[in-house]
């Protein structure tokens, strides 16, 4: 990533697409990303950066040139994109297409903000504001502390901005439930056939008290028409930009732009899907405990705390609906307007998740039925298995991707927007790892890290191997040879996937290793009868016992006691080292009764 991004002395933005406020968030991500949230690949304190990272990084200088480069070029990217005002901004540029092929969107289209900006900027910043604040502890230089202040200041500006394009993109979208898109969703959520009447009953109680949680969302939403009316169905979730209509939030902030919204007042999968996977890190302990949040980005996040809690509910809760099989698991997924994909299961797959994170987990099967859903889209997807033919219509989720279709778009001029959505695998990968990660039990953590295992494999097949990006992303044809070549510049927008996969599995290993019932109750059995041993050797032993038995005791004692610390949170370990015990105890008897001469 560094050689491809750092050529002859300057740093090179540009990759597979023309440079916008979200392209080069990514490529800053792939750096940024893992330096703030994997303590060992830390770059704020140059006295302790790793070795290995240091060498990865060298053609971006030693320990202390690479904090200070990244300073420059996090200044280059925040003064990029800001309006003559100053003022952040938040288009989608390059990333939006137009549907019909034979027209180009307009500059004023390009420059329309979109949720994905808002969301990666939130990760952004936050990653730069707490990069910023330990990094200037360290810094003697005035010139340096004050390049590094400005950095903060202007990525606690931008933070606020998107804080505040989410709030404005928020939206509740009532239904009828006669109307073709509530029909869609009584159908798709009643997988147990029941009559329509009782599904909408059912459908009413379940979703009760998200409705009343949502009457009371009224910062920067405004009022949402018969939201009152309990005959009605709805969605609440994410739009894909500012939506039409929607009130300027009032902030005390200074310097942020509140354009006018263009965008339909109807959740979009995708987009509600980024917006809550990026609103972790506003809520995370890191971003309590360094302060990353001043008083009036706190009030923003309260917020949005409660958008992102009904949301959250609100998919979880139609994904799981009925006591049968759920609608989740009935793949595709469909949306209100009838657009049916495996790419919207797994979005719906990675909400549920995200609130199997965040919240308790009821039952213990639920995260192994997310897996099921995860393994059959692997399948479908053909990434665990292989094409049917050359024309296989999987191998369109992965080049050119899923299209969204933006509507309101048209409205500024020009041609309906799109958004391709070519992230499947990565998006499949990350999900698996969070399951895995939920998973108490040996046997079924190992049938999901065994498809991480098959992901990754299709994920690493897919490097660009010749010119500068050599082992960056993507190269589907590698694997789909129907499928164009791609390609030697990177794909930004796959890269920092990537590394966001890869920060989730870091996250996934140092946690705790699972503790098996039958192990724990083997590594008890081991260290009773150890204990009981070592006991019965202290009491034979001889006052004149020589040194080395002596030596021997007390380094049994020693295992033994270190086999206790670890047996709450390491059974194996704790009944290698009963094991290893028993055996050096062994031999410390057959050696004591050899110099007593017993038989």
């Amino acid at each position: 990533m560094s050689r491809t991004s750092f050529q002859k002395g300057t740093w090179v933005w540009e990759g597979r697409r023309q440079r916008n406020s979200i392209s080069d968030a990514e490529q800053l991500l792939c750096l940024m990303g893992p330096a703030t949230e994997v303590p060992t690949f830390k770059l704020d304190q140059p006295n302790e950066t790793a070795e290995d990272v240091e060498r990865a990084l060298e053609v971006l200088g030693d320990s202390v040139e690479v904090p200070q480069r990244l300073v420059q070029v996090i200044h280059e990217y925040l003064t990029t994109y800001i309006d003559e005002d100053g003022r952040p901004t938040f288009g989608g540029g390059g990333y939006f297409t137009a549907i019909d092929d034979e027209r180009e969107p307009t500059e004023a289209q390009r420059s329309l903000d979109v949720v994905d900006s808002f969301a990666i900027s939130i990760r952004l910043t936050l990653a730069i504001i707490g990069f910023a604040k330990v990094f200037r502890r360290v810094l003697t230089r005035q010139q340096l502390r004050d390049d590094v202040r400005r950095i903060e200041e202007l990525a606690s500006q931008r933070l606020t901005g998107a804080m505040i394009g989410l709030m404005r993109s928020f939206t509740v979208y009532v239904l009828d439930p006669d109307s073709p898109e509530g029909t869609n969703l009584l159908q798709m959520i009643n997988q147990s056939r029941q009559s329509r009447s009782r599904i909408r009953q059912d459908f009413q109680v379940g979703i009760e008290e998200i409705r009343a949680g949502l009457r009371d969302v009224t910062f920067g939403l405004g009022e949402v028409p018969d939201l009152d009316n309990d005959n009605k169905v709805f969605e609440c979730g994410w739009s894909w930009g500012i939506t039409k209509g929607a009130p300027r939030v009032d902030t005390s902030a200074e310097g942020v732009l509140q354009p006018a919204g263009y965008a339909l007042a109807a959740p979009y999968a995708y987009f509600t899907a980024v917006a809550l996977d990026c609103m972790q890190h506003l809520f995370s302990e890191r971003t309590r405990l360094l302060g990353l949040l001043d008083d009036e980005q706190q009030r923003l996040a309260r917020a949005l705390q409660i958008r992102y809690d009904l949301t959250l509910s609100y998919w979880s809760t139609i994904a799981r609906f009925g006591d049968e099989r759920w609608p989740l698991e009935n793949v595709p997924w469909m949306t209100v307007d009838g657009s049916q994909s495996d790419y919207l299961s797994l979005l719906v797959s990675s909400m549920v998740v995200l609130d199997m994170s965040v919240n308790r987990v009821d039952n213990e099967s639920d995260p192994v039925r997310i897996g099921q859903v995860l393994e059959e889209l692997a399948e479908r997807s053909r990434i665990t298995r292989r094409p049917i033919s050359d024309n296989d219509p999987a191998l369109a989720l992965h080049l050119p991707g899923f299209p969204f279709q933006l509507d309101g778009s048209e409205e500024v001029g020009g041609p309906m927007l799109s958004w391709e959505l070519a992230d499947f695998s990565t998006q499949l990968l990350k999900q698996t790892l969070r399951v895995a990660g939920l998973i108490n039990r040996v046997d079924q953590r190992n049938e999901m890290t065994n498809l991480v295992d098959e992901v990754w494999e299709h994920i690493t097949r897919r490097r660009i191997e010749q010119g500068p990006a050599a082992g960056l992303w993507d190269q589907p044809s590698a694997i789909y040879p129907a499928l164009p070549p791609s390609g030697e510049a990177p794909s930004w927008y796959y890269s920092e996937r990537v590394i966001s996969c890869l920060v989730a599995a870091a996250t996934l290993i140092d946690s705790p290793p699972l503790r098996s019932p039958a192990l724990i109750n083997h590594a008890t059995q081991l260290l009773a009868e150890a204990d009981h041993i070592y006991d019965q050797e202290l009491l034979r032993i001889s006052a004149d016992a020589g040194p080395s038995m002596r030596e021997a005791l007390k380094s049994a004692g020693a295992s033994l006691r270190r086999a206790h610390d670890v047996m709450r949170t390491r059974p194996g370990t704790a009944a290698a080292l009963a094991a290893q015990v028993l055996v050096d105890l062994d031999r410390l008897s057959a050696a004591r009764r050899d110099a007593s001469g017993a038989r």
